[in-house]
């Protein structure tokens, strides 16, 4: 059994106002990509594949740069995460255990999250689990909605959620374990039936609960993991927070 992660690196980030693909910003000189695969490396996950879009040259030259492979393929048309991740099924087809999906964009998510989560998924018998994490302010996240007996029963955008909904402050980190198979079973049946017209990654779990599959939420101790930058003000506030806890990518 291989387990594998599959990295989101496709977006522009237009917000940035950088002429490079968005996870190519860096924290403390390094890109919020390398944090992430260092993050991967060190939770033992060697077998990457990154999902690039816009300006996919920068992405490869910096893949090429690296002392180990990492593999990447191209999305074409950014038409949201669950595409991004249908981009990836020939990659996903070579494996039989379990994978992870992350933004490339979340430099702080860790390797002992990594690790933490994916046992949680494997001892509860998880078809998929979503890495969350409670925040003060849960504006532009994705809820968590649970059930009476404390398991996932929803994911729901912030543009798709109700006014009851938007009160939750369990999010979504943007990070999922899958077991692979079953991942593959749901994953050409998700829609863009959305306010945003994509195809949203979430909808997987919904697709996996429907089929009677079991889903969970791994709920992070930091709610760092969450962070990202859409802005130059968000990258100097994620580079500021990374000098004063002392993140550091390990590779």
């Amino acid at each position: 059994m291989s387990n594998c992660a599959i990295i989101l690196a496709g977006g522009e980030g237009k917000r940035m106002k950088s002429d490079k693909p968005k996870t190519l910003s860096e924290v403390l000189g390094q890109p919020m990509l390398m944090w992430v695969i260092s993050a991967l490396k060190n939770a033992g996950i060697d077998d990457i594949c990154v999902v690039k879009g816009y300006k996919k040259e920068c992405v490869e030259e910096f893949l090429n740069s690296l002392d180990f492979n990492v593999e990447s393929v191209f999305q074409a048309e950014r038409l949201g995460t669950g595409h991004a991740v249908m981009t990836a099924e020939e990659f996903l087809k070579k494996h039989d255990g379990n994978t992870v999906i992350l933004n490339g964009d979340a430099p702080f998510m860790d390797s002992k999250t990594i690790k933490s989560s994916l046992a949680q998924h494997t001892n509860d018998g998880c078809a998929a689990t979503v890495i969350s994490a409670n925040v003060s302010d849960p504006t532009g996240y994705g809820r968590i909605v649970r059930d009476e007996s404390g398991s996932v029963r929803a994911i729901v955008e912030q543009k798709d959620a109700d006014e009851q909904t938007l009160k939750i402050t369990e999010v979504n980190s943007g990070g999922f374990w899958f077991d692979v198979q079953k991942l593959l079973s749901v994953l050409h049946r998700i829609k863009s039936d959305n306010n945003a017209g994509e195809y949203y990654l979430p909808d997987a779990l919904k697709l996996l609960i429907e089929d009677g599959q079991r889903v969970g939420a791994f709920t992070v101790e930091n709610s760092d993991t969450v962070l990202g930058a859409n802005d130059p003000a968000q990258l100097e506030e994620l580079n500021q927070i990374a000098e004063d806890k002392g993140y550091t990518c390990l590779l």
